[in-house]
């Protein structure tokens, strides 16, 4: 059976757009359109993740966190909100969200930010290897081995190399690595295209002819094996 997963928003048309997001990532999904209603169904059900609004009719979102973790409830959460100030990104983050996601959000972006939570909170992250190709990365080690021979690669080339792993033959722009790789800060807009040459040339047969990491005109990247 598939993880399920609580949506919390009171506009009808993102509710929609959270709810495909979620089943095309082959998780099943309930809704909730405010905060009480949420806090009822966790009460009567087991989910494995919460994408919550913090503008709701009645109780709002920060409060539904606040209500959750005081009663011990560790359930993983994502806050999805237009609220962009810091203080609410930092006061969300703070109270126990696992993270925070501002409107308009990138399918994508969301889709892997789930899957990565997922698979944080079930623990199979701390002991699993992915398989793509012939690349193999040991997730307890956070190492990266090409047809059996490690690839040393620094911080950021390990998070954009499992990225790429999680996600073959996805397209990521620009803005979205951005988003997944450094989060909130600061980056020259070159940083990129310097990350992504240095990556081919630790791991491309031919860096100049590039077979893993192509470039998709106009869009950005993707890694097809």
């Amino acid at each position: 059976m598939s993880e399920r997963v609580l949506i919390v928003d009171d506009d009808a048309a993102v509710l929609r757009m959270l709810y495909k997001v979620v089943r095309s990532n082959d998780l099943e999904a309930d809704t909730a359109e405010t905060g009480e209603d949420a806090l009822q169904k966790i009460a009567r059900n087991r989910y494995a993740l919460m994408l919550l609004d913090i503008n709701l009719h009645g109780i709002d979102g920060f409060t539904v966190i606040e209500k959750l973790r005081a009663a011990g409830n560790t359930l993983p959460i994502i806050i999805i909100s237009g609220r962009k100030e810091d203080y609410d990104t930092l006061y969300g983050l703070g109270i126990g969200a696992d993270d925070y996601i501002t409107k308009p959000f990138n399918p994508v972006t969301l889709g892997a930010k789930i899957k990565a939570i997922l698979r944080r909170s079930s623990g199979s992250e701390m002991n699993r290897m992915i398989t793509a190709g012939p690349f193999s990365y040991d997730t307890s080690t956070l190492r990266l081995y090409k047809n059996g021979g490690e690839i040393i690669l620094t911080s950021k080339e390990n998070a954009m190399m499992k990225l790429f792993l999680d996600n073959v033959d996805r397209i990521f722009s620009k803005d979205m690595l951005y988003d997944m790789i450094w989060g909130s800060a600061l980056v020259d807009d070159n940083t990129i295209m310097v990350y992504i040459n240095r990556l081919r040339q630790k791991i491309e047969d031919d860096p100049e002819h590039p077979r893993f990491i192509q470039n998709v005109r106009g869009i950005g990247y993707r890694f097809v094996l």
